[in-house]
Order: C-alpha cells, then structure tokens, then sequence
C-alpha cells in the first residue's frame, strides 16, 4: 500500500491539468497540485492520493517562484476560491486554457480536428461579472495568518458576509472588495453587513439551520440597472424593512429590489417565490440591440460583454442564410434563440424549465421577435415526427448544455434527427469532447473556436461546430 500525506519536496511545476490544477511529473509519476502554484514554481507538496502512476497533493511551501509570476490584485487570493490564476499574467492564462481545450478534444474525445481558432480573450479581465451571490454566516472563516497573529488567544465569533471557502460548506470569508463586479457593488454588501452587526440582526448558521439573513444576490447591467435580492429565513417585518430602506436611501442607484423567504435547508430560489419591494421587479441587459427581460430567478449569461462574443462565434458558426429552421436546445430565456432569428427563417426553442419558457416567450415578444417559438419540455419526448411535421426539421442545431454536457438519450436523439449541421457550445470541454465522440459517428468536427469568459479562472466556453458527413446522407 502506498502511504498518504507524504511530503514530495523541491517538485517543479511544468503545466496545468483539468479543473486548473498545476501539473509536475517526478519518477515516472504524474501528480496533480493544488494551492495556487504555477509553472514554473518549485514546491513541496503533501500528497492526499498516492498511486502507483498519479498521485494528488497540495503545495504546503514555494521554494522559488516562476519568473512569470505576477502580484495578485485581490487581498483575498489564495482564500476565497475564486480568480485562481490571478498571479499569473493574463496572456499566459489564455494559452493554457487553449491548451486545455484541444487535450480534452484530443484526448477524451479522440478527435480528428480541423486546425483550432486562437482563443478569444476578454476586453474585461476585471469587473466583469453582471451576477453575484455572497452568503451570510454567524461565523466568519479566518485565514492561517490571522490565527496565527492571535498568538494563542481565543478565535473571536464575528459574522461574515461573502464567499464560501472551497470544501468546505459552513466556511464564509468575510469580503471587503471584490473586482468581479464594478461599483456599486461593493458599497451594496458592505452596507448591508455593517446595518446588519450594528442593529444586531442575526446572520444564518448552516449547521444550526438558524438565524434571519441568508444570501445577497447582486445583478448590475450594462444597462445600468442594478437588480438586489436579500434572501432571508424568515419574515420579520419591522427590520426587513428598516434594513431595506436603508439600503435604498445609501445606494439610490439600485433600480430593483426584492426580498425572499427561504426556511428550507438548501439555499436555492427556484421554487420560492420573490417579493419586490422597490422597482419594476426585474432586471433589463442587452447583447447588440436586443434587450432581455432578466428576473430574480432568470438564468442569463455572467460576462454580458463576452457572452455577445459568444453569441456571435455561434451566429457565424450556424452561417445561416435567412431560409434556415434552427433549434435551440437548452434555450434557457431564449437569448441565442432571439440572437440568430433576423438570420433564421425560423427559430424552435426548447428547454425543461418552463419559468425560462415562459421569459424566453416575452423576450422574443419585446424584441418583436415573431419567427421565434418556445416550448417546455425534454427534446426527446418533444422532436417526435409529428412536432417536426408541424414546425419542421432542423436545418441547424444549436446546443447549450450544462457543465454536465447531453444525456447520452439526447446524442442519441441528435444522431436520429442527423440535422445538417449543429454547433455546440459548451462551458465544460471535458463533457463536450464526450459528447463529439459520440456524434462522431455521423459528424465532422468543422471549427472550433475557445472562448475565455472568465478572466483569472480556469473555466473555459468552447464553441464546436459539426457538420453532417457526405456519406451518411438519410
């Protein structure tokens, strides 16, 4: 048997793997690191899996540091979990996740590939974010240093509002400043805390499932609209609307403001119903000239600003023509659906959650979008032969599956269908290149083109576009 939590010392880091762990190679064996290295680095590292050809470890100690390394630019790096690859220079970042994308095609998918489009960078490599979501916790998570500055004295019990610590669930990190989002932002949180611990409101305990305050979820537009929702446990009048008008009478900006009741044990809203308590009760963004109606519960994309560059990479990966009918496979609210449509004969969306339905639906209405129908429900109880006699078969598809990728029935459904063409974007290159290996045995692999939506982190989008082969014509 081969022993855990050994120390591995003086390990130089030579790439990067899946799920942006750093990668080094020593004796034959790969080991997979994580804990904010970088090529480049030499490091020791305490192994948590030791296998015979792999093993998996944290960096406890950075003996010298890559000459490519960068000073981070959030006093939070290394804690929060997010902006990863913050030390590292934003151009490096690209190429790894270029890299990242053609070994998981290569590799997972054992794909024949046309030469890769170079990855399409962010103009915002900052403050891009239009959503996110702190949590509330009795009990804020303190970091080794400020343990450490303790010097023995007992851990103090304040309260936090920010983000969970990676792994473990009952950790907040209190945030003063946060770069994913630009101003207001932060006042909004801060405010919010600062009412909160001097009225003495009480901020949740997961473990206890106790406590009023319980998540803070931020919208903030290119439009300028900002849309805020203070989910809390319970009802309790008086001080929700003291905290709320306060909030209102600091940040004026805020165009919308609700509140949600959530006893349950999960933080979810989905099956809760939001309340407004100041403004329209919905958010409004736009990608080129279309506007999208986005409510508290709406899914939309989180980088506005490179979401309408992925829009466009699938537009012209569909290179419709104006007679084309294009289906829209996990349409969501209907935004590529809507965004294709002037160059679409028509447009057939289709997604499980029928709230989304029901938005995608009066978006296409107030972009007087009329070539555009959606439906509610799984594709492959809906694409029978009668729905494809009364609205057509697909000329393109346009699929845009979770992290989780297509169910094996749906590639199944796909190849049934055999539409001349599909582009596939996906926010997971693992479970797309799964998915390709599969479609493989009817389509080409025609472009690919990776698309980077969020700067500092090892996420990547990636847009494929298959086309049918010439010898499998049905």
């Amino acid at each position: 048997m081969r022993k855990k939590n050994v120390v591995i010392e003086k390990v130089p880091v030579s790439g990067y793997a899946a799920e942006g762990k750093a990668l080094a190679r020593q004796d034959g064996k790969v080991i997979f690191i994580e804990g904010g290295v970088m090529p480049g680095d030499i490091v020791d590292v305490r192994l948590s899996k030791n296998k015979k050809d792999w093993a998996e470890g944290k960096a406890i100690h950075i003996h010298s540091y890559s000459d490519k390394r960068i000073t981070p630019f959030c006093q939070h790096f290394g804690t929060c979990g997010g902006c990863k690859w913050q030390m590292m220079p934003y151009s490096l970042q690209l190429e790894y996740k270029q890299q990242q994308v053609a070994d998981h095609l290569q590799r997972i998918g054992k794909l024949v590939l046309p030469p890769m489009s170079p990855i399409l960078g962010s103009a915002h490599t900052e403050h891009y974010r239009n959503k996110l979501e702190f949590t509330f916790s009795n009990k804020a998570y303190l970091t080794n240093e400020e343990v450490r500055a303790l010097n023995g004295e007992e851990i103090p019990v304040r309260p936090a509002l920010g983000f969970h610590v990676p792994k473990l669930f009952d950790k907040v990190l209190d945030i003063n400043t946060c770069y994913l989002m630009q101003e207001p932002v932060n006042l909004i949180r801060n405010t919010v805390r600062e009412y909160a611990i001097q009225h003495e409101l009480s901020f949740y305990d997961i473990r206890l499932q106790e406590g009023w305050l319980r998540n803070l979820v931020v919208r903030l537009c290119t439009t300028g609209e900002i849309m805020v929702n203070l989910v809390i446990h319970h009802e309790d009048k008086e001080n929700r609307v003291a905290l709320l008008d306060h909030l209102l009478k600091t940040v004026p900006a805020i165009t919308t403001l609700l509140y949600t009741i959530n006893p349950k044990k999960n933080d979810s809203i989905f099956d809760l119903d939001p309340k407004v308590y100041f403004g329209k009760g919905y958010a409004e963004e736009k990608l080129e000239d279309f506007v999208f109606k986005i409510g508290p519960k709406s899914f939309f994309q989180t980088n506005t600003y490179q979401g309408e560059v992925l829009y466009k990479v699938t537009r012209d990966f569909a290179g419709l023509t104006g007679s084309e009918i294009v289906y829209d496979l996990y349409c969501g609210t209907g935004s590529i659906g809507i965004f294709v449509s002037r160059q679409a004969r028509k447009v057939v969306g289709i997604e499980l959650i029928k709230e989304a339905i029901d938005d995608a639906r009066e978006n296409a209405a107030r972009n007087q979008v009329n070539n555009a129908e959606f439906f509610a429900g799984d594709v492959v109880d809906i694409c029978d032969d009668a729905f494809f006699a009364h609205h057509g078969q697909p000329d393109v598809i346009i699929t845009d599956p979770p992290r989780a990728g297509m169910h094996e029935k749906l590639v199944n459904k796909l190849l049934e269908i055999a539409a001349p063409k599909i582009v596939y974007v996906s926010c997971n290159p693992a479970t797309q290149a799964r998915d390709l290996a599969l479609l493989d045995a009817l389509y080409t692999v025609e472009k690919v083109q990776p698309v980077d939506m969020f700067p500092h982190t090892h996420h990547i989008e990636n847009v494929v576009l298959l086309k049918k082969r010439v010898n499998n014509q049905q």
